[in-house]
Order: C-alpha cells, then sequence, then structure tokens
C-alpha cells in the first residue's frame, strides 16, 4: 500500500461560487440494486480508478452509476443521498451517503424493466451490498428510490497518487470533498509553469511533461466550479506509487 504522506502546505483559493448541482435539494426517481458480495469485495477496482476503496476512504458507501449518471467518467466522486420509496413490502426507513466510485454498464439485450437496468436512459444505482441492504431487504433485489446530489464529506485533504513513469504522469485523484467530482486539473512542477492535465480514465490525469525532482502543486477544479490550488502539496523527492495529501475544499 502507497504511504499517504499529509502534508497542509499549500494556498486555497475558491472561483466565484457557481450555483451548487446539490444546492435544490430536490429528489429524483430510480432504481437501485446492488452488487459486489456482503463484503463488497466486488466493488473494489471499477471504472473511476479508485481501487482499493477501503483503504481510499470510501468503504461500502459506494454505487456503480447508470450510462444516463456516469457522464463518461466526470461524474467519479460525486455523492448522492439515497431512499428506498413506494415499496412498503421490500422500503426500509431512512437514507444512505454513497459515493460513484463506478459504472453499471447497459444491457441491451435486456429490455429497461426487466434486466436491463443500467439501460439509458435509465437513472440507475448498483449499490454495494451491504449499504443497499440499508435501505431495503436482500430479497427485494431492485427497488424504487429517490436520489438527489449531495456535499461529499470527507476527512483530510484531497489525495494526490502518481503513478506511470517519466514522461507519462498519471495522476488519481481522491478523497474529494465538496462537488466531489473533478472536471479540471492542473499541474505544476518547481521548474514550470502551470499546465492542464487531460483526463485519462476514470479519475485519472495525465500529464507528459518531464517532472522528476520536482515539487509539484495541483489546481482541482469541480462541477459546481469551485477550485482548491494545494501548492507543493509534493515535495521534491517524491516516487513513483505514493501518495500526498493537498487541501480540501471547506
Amino acid at each position: 500500500m502507497s504511504k499517504v504522506v499529509i502534508l497542509l502546505l499549500g494556498l486555497l483559493t475558491l472561483s466565484p461560487l457557481f450555483a451548487h448541482a446539490y444546492d435544490d435539494g430536490g429528489w429524483v426517481n430510480a432504481h437501485a440494486t446492488f452488487y459486489g458480495g456482503g463484503d463488497a469485495s466486488g466493488t473494489m477496482g471499477g471504472a473511476c480508478g479508485y481501487g482499493n476503496l477501503y483503504s481510499q476512504g470510501y468503504g461500502t458507501n459506494t454505487a456503480a452509476l447508470s450510462t444516463a449518471l456516469f457522464n463518461n467518467g466526470l461524474s467519479c466522486g460525486a455523492c448522492f443521498e439515497i431512499k428506498c420509496v413506494n415499496d412498503p413490502k421490500w422500503c426500509l426507513p431512512g437514507s444512505i451517503l454513497v459515493t460513484a466510485t463506478n459504472f453499471c454498464p447497459p444491457n441491451n439485450a435486456l429490455p429497461n424493466n426487466n434486466g436491463g437496468w443500467c439501460n439509458p436512459p435509465q437513472h440507475h444505482f448498483d449499490l454495494a451490498q451491504p449499504v443497499f441492504q440499508h435501505i431495503a431487504q436482500y430479497k427485494a433485489g431492485i427497488v424504487p428510490v429517490s436520489y438527489r446530489r449531495v456535499p461529499c464529506q470527507k476527512k483530510g485533504g484531497i489525495r494526490f497518487t502518481i503513478n506511470g513513469h517519466s514522461y507519462f504522469n498519471l495522476v488519481l485523484i481522491t478523497n474529494v470533498g465538496g462537488a466531489g467530482d473533478v472536471q479540471s486539473v492542473s499541474i505544476k512542477g518547481s521548474r514550470t509553469n502551470w499546465q492542464h492535465m487531460s483526463r485519462n480514465w476514470g479519475q485519472n490525469w495525465q500529464s507528459n511533461s518531464y517532472l522528476d525532482g520536482q515539487s509539484l502543486s495541483f489546481k482541482v477544479t469541480t462541477s459546481d466550479g469551485r477550485t482548491v490550488v494545494s501548492n507543493n502539496a509534493v515535495p521534491a523527492g517524491w516516487s513513483f506509487g505514493q501518495t500526498f495529501s493537498g487541501l480540501q475544499f471547506p
């Protein structure tokens, strides 16, 4: 496991506040199923690239999103409140909070209402089994739900895991608070200017610059238009495979 180095260096800046995707508090109808087994081991990895969801801090409160919600991976890290509705036989009281960590692929061979739950344009959550069982009984299989976007409450700073190799820096960004879903990232070495990173897949962001031996700073922007700048979050002596912590959205 990569060592998480907690560095509190950096400067937090906020761009002018845009309307938060979760501010209206409106509930939307959807359906939910579950996967991954009773210990959620089958949810590890996934299309967002987070890997071991336990060590990354997401635990079992996770969901795979249907095509309509996944947004080609840009929704990774978004947080949702979900409650089971309109099915007194199977629903349990209360609601759950989950983070989007995976993609629920469509099955076009099956109809939307009989097995093709994640087909477009369905709004569907395939939940980790343990968290599904907080809102519905196991035997239900699939239940109607209502959901809404909510702010992500994360402990500690945004985490930057540096993978790849020289001239191919692949940075996995995790533990993002606020809106949670990263839309844009820039990187700056101690001997470079700010450079925009391209999204490779999930929440893995790529830079092809030579940054070895330099301290690294990051600008992270989420879907609500807010930006956090973590100056010198990564010290000059970093190695590939290490994880470092920057600042966090308030």
